[in-house]
């Protein structure tokens, strides 16, 4: 049994979807054997973008997991908790109707637990009195995206002074809007404007320059923030410094910023790489795992924003017409095991504190969730540390049928997960039913 603060070896009885002994004599009408294995709180991604029905022949292109096949990602990755980014739809600014659409659609799908984060693009006047609503119900976040500050800044930030005072934790994707639509406009004259050269118009100060603008919001507003999917080491030392300042300023990082670099979008294929912040150089890569090890990135999340390969590869994309996103759930432990842990990166421990246990601190679910304890939820993590498999998309829960990781080896594997008492993934087939998974009950958030 490995938690974020150590580790021991120890039976753990659950009685009614919690745990309820730790070591010590005891009897089970079940008992599931994990020999040779770790036993691991359940991961907690809480960066998802899923839909709230499955794609239909005549849709449009666009991501293509809903709740169930995006939670079932989820548990055969060993993830326990996913947290959705509920945007409201492109007519409607109502926050409020976009929890409401989520809340909907998971408790009918959803097979792991969740969260919905209350998403503002283009904020409102009305945000905020719908922000109160939102976290007297447990909803205890708030996304935001610094492009729209371009737009007009002081409704979001009123959202933000609103989150602050609510215990609300923001979520912020930072990228500056003005100076990639500068770049992009340049690139596309010069005659570049094609995929394969996404990296260079979204470069490091794109997206530091927007993190600067997100921490000086913090500063204004009182608000704890998160910066999530942060790519690059001009992005992190900017957070350092915020951090050196006593702000509360956490660091988000993905899996796709850890495993590959911007060369791959000069394979044929390389538009199936797009995600926004675009892939860095292998200094970025490397700042990210010191990031991880030295305590200054807090959390991993996978961003699951899942495409079928034809609509991200199609020849008629251009700079300003990508999509961006891939599947990332059943990938993201075990890569980050076999690249973390097994490679010396990071401890055992380390990988349990980004993994779970930072995330449910942050978003006010600890000690409920996000480790091993008495009276703790039972979701956990049986990681089989020796098993060696080939990723193949094709035989993944997500819709989207392949992996950009495809033919890559990881050695550790999920051999069960277990979601509140109930064994939901094992021997290789996800068994929950959908509905099964539940709102987390959240109580403020932003302190690790």
């Amino acid at each position: 049994m490995v938690t974020a603060g150590g580790r021991g070896r120890y039976d753990i009885g659950i009685r009614n979807g919690r745990i309820a002994q730790l070591g010590g004599e005891m009897t089970a009408g079940e008992e599931l054997d994990a020999a040779g294995a770790y036993v691991l709180p359940g991961g907690i991604d809480l960066h998802v973008h899923l839909m709230t029905s499955a794609p239909q022949p005549d849709d449009p292109p666009g991501w293509v997991d809903d709740f169930h096949t995006g939670t079932a990602a989820a548990l055969a990755g060993g993830i326990t908790t996913v947290g959705q980014m509920s945007f409201p739809d492109e007519d409607d600014g109502s926050v409020r109707a976009a929890v409401d659409r989520d809340l909907a659609a998971a408790q009918q799908q959803a097979v792991s637990d969740f969260v919905l984060h209350p998403s503002a693009f283009l904020a409102t006047t009305d945000t905020p009195a719908q922000l109160r609503s939102l976290a007297a119900e447990g909803h205890r976040s708030l996304k935001i995206v610094t492009i729209a500050l371009d737009h007009d800044p002081r409704p979001v930030i009123e959202a933000v002074r609103t989150a602050a005072q609510l215990d609300m934790l923001v979520y912020v994707h930072c990228e500056d809007g003005v100076l990639i639509e500068h770049v992009t406009d340049t690139l596309t004259a010069s005659g570049h404007g094609q995929l394969c050269h996404y990296p260079a118009s979204r470069p490091d100060y794109t997206e530091a320059a927007a993190v600067e603008r997100a921490i000086a919001i913090c500063e204004a507003t009182g608000a704890a923030i998160v910066l999530v999917h942060l790519s690059s080491a001009a992005a992190l030392d900017a957070a350092r410094r915020a951090r050196r300042r006593g702000l509360p300023v956490f660091v988000e990082t993905r899996p796709l910023y850890l495993h590959l670099t911007a060369d791959v979008h000069a394979e044929p294929d390389g538009g199936k790489y797009v995600g926004m912040p675009p892939l860095r150089t292998a200094a970025d890569r490397d700042a990210l795992w010191a990031g991880m090890a030295d305590g200054s990135v807090h959390t991993v999340a996978s961003d699951h924003a899942p495409w079928l390969l034809a609509d991200k590869v199609d020849a008629a994309l251009d700079l300003n017409t990508i999509r961006a996103g891939v599947a990332d759930l059943e990938t993201m432990l075990p890569m980050i095991f076999d690249e973390g842990v097994r490679t010396g990166r990071i401890s055992l421990e380390q990988f349990v504190a980004l993994t779970s246990t930072n995330t449910a601190r942050l978003n006010g679910m600890y000690p409920r969730k996000g480790t091993i304890a008495v009276g703790s939820d039972a979701d956990l993590l049986v990681l089989d540390p020796e098993r060696t498999w080939t990723i193949d998309g094709v035989r993944m829960q997500s819709r989207a049928g392949y992996s950009v990781y495809d033919g890559m080896n990881v050695t550790g594997a999920v051999r069960y997960t277990v979601s509140r008492g109930d064994v939901v993934y094992g021997d290789g087939a996800v068994l929950a039913e959908p509905g099964r998974g539940r709102l987390a009950v959240r109580e403020g958030g932003g302190r690790l």
